[in-house]
């Protein structure tokens, strides 16, 4: 019998009718498990943001008609994960995430967006950032279904790059003391696209130090397995297992699925859910959902009717056709042993040393301070006036004076007491350090009117720089979500494949 969408939204409204809280997903030395019952957990997911590389990126988990007819095709396909990129902060989730709960399927979240990431050629760490991820936990905290959040993804994927990494695991140490404080650990990790150059010491520099600043898990975003006449060895899956064999966190994989041959036969999937990998990776997320202008999709979605193509069908083949076998929780035991930190070299320029957390607190003191402030402000968040003009400021000023109070370095682990501030602020604190050095004379404080004199409330800035703010609270009960035994565009992290480059094939 042929299996329609409404059948299938029918049966799943039924069930959100009747959902109850998923069992928490914990994690026990380098593997996943069901907190109830004990097994071991493995991810069966599927990447979902339909719309993307769009202008404007639309949040799936808010249009409630259309996300409740796709739940009913990932059930449908026994998927038990959804890896979702990107949602906006102000939307409401709840139904959408009620039905993902009915169908018992988790939800994989990057908490990164196009316009709220850390770019990786300029990284630095924001307060407007730690803010907004901060906001966007508390938002999802609340739901039994979180399986995760991704702090980052693909941001350092070359050597050149590699100092922006410091940036990401600072902001995952923040989300885990956020979790933390609120009496929650849904795990929090970081997914990668496999770069050759820096695999190695990428993969340990997120795994390395103590539970605090360590990631929950690593995702390895892989397309290496390429048609039928690929297998386990000739794919480099095979290689790819030998470093992960001793690795001290959950692996894996959080997008997989080359697309040179369609319809794709998905060949891979016996060996991520078999023999081959079920004792060293925790399952895999296909990419991906939705047909895009990447050509990735399962689903062809037009006019709000979903139709689903050959790659749906082989993909359901084969995901049907495994149940991975893997130990128990009162089985297994943990090697707790801690990773060092990798060396720096040739192609790895990331220190050990994070950047601190933001403080509002700290911001806010310095603005007090200011002896000379800009007279001109953005409009926008992209006002490239305004960049150019703080540029040109900040270049006569730090030429002058040491503006390290508010530079970051994520190669040398040096970071400045107000490097987290905003550009306004940060540039007032610079205009008044300027004109206190008399190196500027009698026009230190005016460049062509951009700046002007200011009576400061606070005399000494440097009594800003060891502010904190209270312990922020997320919501959720402590006992929903997932818990974590660890813790009781070129210039974003979203994925390239996932925000308008056409991408075919291996990356």
């Amino acid at each position: 019998m042929k299996v329609t969408t409404s059948l299938l939204c029918l049966a799943l409204g039924t069930l959100v009718s009747q959902v109850s809280a998923l069992d928490p997903i914990v994690t026990v030395g380098s593997k996943f498990f069901n907190s109830k019952t004990g097994e071991q957990f493995y991810v069966k997911g599927i990447a979902y943001q339909p719309g993307a590389g769009k202008t404007n990126t639309t949040d799936p988990l808010a249009d409630t008609t259309a996300c409740k007819r796709d739940i009913a095709r990932f059930k449908d396909l026994g998927l038990n994960v959804v890896r979702v990129y990107e949602v906006q902060n102000e939307n409401n989730h709840d139904e959408c995430m009620k039905a993902l709960e009915a169908a018992g399927i988790y939800l994989l979240l990057d908490v990164s967006t196009a316009k709220q990431s850390i770019n990786r050629n300029e990284p630095e760490y924001t307060l407007e950032m730690y803010n907004y991820v901060a906001t966007k936990m508390g938002k999802f905290t609340k739901y039994s279904n979180m399986f995760g959040f991704i702090a980052g993804n693909e941001v350092s994927n070359e050597p050149s790059n590699t100092d922006a990494s410091p940036f990401v695991k600072a902001l995952l140490r923040d989300m885990k003391a956020l979790l933390k404080a609120s009496n929650l650990s849904i795990p929090v990790g970081y997914a990668t696209n496999d770069d050759e150059a820096i695999r190695d010491p990428l993969q340990d520099f997120f795994a390395c130090g103590d539970t605090t600043v360590r990631a929950d898990f690593y995702g390895v975003n892989i397309y290496q397995w390429c048609g039928s006449k690929t297998d386990f060895v000739t794919s480099g899956y095979k290689d790819t297992m030998e470093r992960y064999k001793d690795y001290v966190i959950p692996s894996y994989l959080t997008e997989y699925g080359c697309n040179i041959n369609r319809p794709r036969t998905f060949d891979e999937v016996a060996s991520i859910y078999g023999p081959d990998m079920q004792d060293i990776m925790s399952g895999g997320v296909v990419y991906e959902y939705s047909e895009e202008s990447n050509e990735y999709g399962l689903v062809e979605i037009k006019d709000g009717k979903d139709t689903p193509n050959q790659d749906y069908a082989n993909f359901k083949k084969a995901i049907s056709a495994v149940e991975p076998k893997g130990t128990t929780m009162s089985s297994y035991k943990a090697d707790d042993k801690t990773l060092k930190c990798p060396s720096s070299s040739s192609s790895w320029t990331a220190s050990e040393k994070l950047p601190p957390t933001p403080s509002n607190q700290t911001c806010k003191c310095l603005q007090d301070t200011y002896s000379c402030q800009l007279t001109i402000a953005p409009s926008g968040d992209d006002d490239k006036t305004f960049g150019s003009a703080v540029g040109d400021i900040l270049g006569v000023i730090c030429d002058a004076i040491d503006c390290g109070p508010i530079s970051a370095d994520g190669a040398n682990g040096t970071y400045g007491a107000f490097s987290f501030c905003d550009a306004t602020t940060k540039t007032n604190w610079a205009l008044s350090a300027y004109a206190a050095s008399g190196k500027g004379g009698d026009k230190a404080c005016d460049f062509d009117g951009k700046a002007k004199t200011n009576t400061p409330k606070v005399k000494d800035a440097s009594t800003c720089g060891n502010k904190t703010d209270s312990t922020v609270k997320l919501s959720g009960s402590g006992s929903g979500g997932s818990s974590s035994s660890s813790d009781n565009n070129d210039s974003t992290s979203a994925a390239p494949r996932l925000f308008g480059v056409n991408h075919k094939g291996l990356p």
